[in-house]
């Protein structure tokens, strides 16, 4: 072989070897111990810098997951390492020793904090080293005023990313943020998983669902999330019953609120119409979304993702209207937004979707505009952007 042609081969295996040096760090407290709504969001943001660029590499570390934990996201891209320990503070401590060694050995372009309670401690390691970091946010955790050491962690950022404008404004209000620093990544549907169909016969037996009008909520059960808007939506039922006699409201969830709530539609007199489902695996709640006619959530979320699932499904919904919900329901366009705490203007709404005469009860209409907005490719040109 020619020494021109060997020399040339040898610089370009040193080249890509360096190209495999992590572009992007993550840092999170968990993503596949337990589910829920920053756990999806997280998943679907790794599925879209998944279909990036082959030049960016990640390496993912994981406070409390495993690293033997089933993992459907590894891929040569992204890297992922877990410190779950029978300690928290030994695997936190080797959690840090782990990313202290990845930032001095590959010098990675940027991280990116999942948590605010991981931000001292990426701020601590980052700014010694000259490596610019952002900070990830969700909802609630930011929406009050935080400890001094994590506001100057948040203002030390290069960057701060969240999932809505109701996000952005209440953690910038609360914590002195300067709004142009917060850029906006939103929750993402997937369009192939989220689809319309028809109503199972089996599950409308199952929940004696037959002939009936179906409300729905999917919400946790607890008294610290009374917010979700359940209780109210149940107080709307004697005045959707009077014009539609045959509507059931099926709540999907469990926790130690159902007996209050189960005990106020015995009181008003309307437990025979509503349907308490209790827990649905995730892989079950789209035949779910199917029994319905209408979504109902007045609710004060930090976006969410519930509305599109529903709309995806084909399926008009209701929300609050002072929070992030604003987002997904395109300030109403895409639905009925209604004061969270007001059974009177959930009922008004909620006899409106029945009658089914606006645009926003069009179930094809509604899924072309959600995935149009959020679906997965939306996802991935946002995140290429902010990358």
């Amino acid at each position: 072989m020619p020494l021109c042609v060997w020399s040339t081969q040898v610089k370009n295996a040193l080249s890509n070897k360096a190209n495999k040096k992590a572009s992007h760090v993550f840092v999170f407290l968990e993503i596949f111990i337990h589910e829920g709504g920053i756990q999806s969001y997280v998943k679907d943001i790794f599925r879209a810098y998944q279909g990036l660029s082959s030049n960016y590499q990640a390496e993912v570390f994981v406070l409390r997951d495993s690293s033997n934990d089933s993992n459907p996201l590894k891929s040569e891209n992204l890297k992922f390492h877990g410190f779950k320990s029978q300690s928290p503070q030994i695997g936190r401590l080797r959690m840090i020793a782990a990313l202290l060694k990845c930032l001095l050995q590959q010098r990675p372009q940027h991280v990116f904090c999942g948590h605010i309670n991981l931000a001292i401690l990426v701020q601590t390691l980052c700014q010694p080293l000259g490596i610019p970091y952002t900070v990830l946010t969700y909802g609630k955790e930011v929406w009050e005023p935080l400890k001094n050491r994590e506001r100057n962690a948040l203002a030390s950022a290069s960057a701060i990313w969240t999932i809505s404008r109701y996000s952005r404004d209440r953690s910038c209000a609360a914590n002195a943020i300067a709004p142009k620093k917060v850029k906006l990544l939103p929750c993402a549907i997937d369009g192939n998983q989220f689809t319309p169909g028809p109503k199972s016969p089996a599950l409308m037996t199952k929940y004696g669902l037959t002939h009936a009008k179906v409300l729905m909520t999917v919400a946790r059960l607890w008294p610290g999330d009374i917010y979700k808007g359940v209780d109210v939506t149940i107080r709307a039922l004697p005045k959707i019953i009077e014009v539609f006699s045959e509507v059931k409201y099926l709540i999907i969830g469990r926790g130690d609120d159902q007996p209050r709530l189960a005990q106020l539609a015995q009181d008003l007199g309307v437990s025979e119409h509503v349907v308490f489902a209790g827990f649905v695996p995730t892989e079950q709640l789209i035949a779910h979304y199917r029994l319905a006619d209408a979504y109902i959530m007045p609710s004060q979320e930090g976006f969410g993702i519930v509305y599109l699932e529903a709309m995806a499904c084909g399926v008009p919904v209701l929300s609050g209207d002072d929070d992030g919900s604003a987002d997904p329901l395109q300030d109403g366009k895409l639905g009925w937004r209604v004061p969270h705490r007001d059974p009177n203007a959930v009922a008004k709404a909620c006899i409106e979707i029945l009658t089914g005469n606006d645009q926003r009860c069009d179930g094809h209409w509604l899924r072309e505009q959600a995935i149009a907005n959020f679906g997965m490719s939306a996802l991935q040109k946002r995140l290429q952007e902010l990358l």
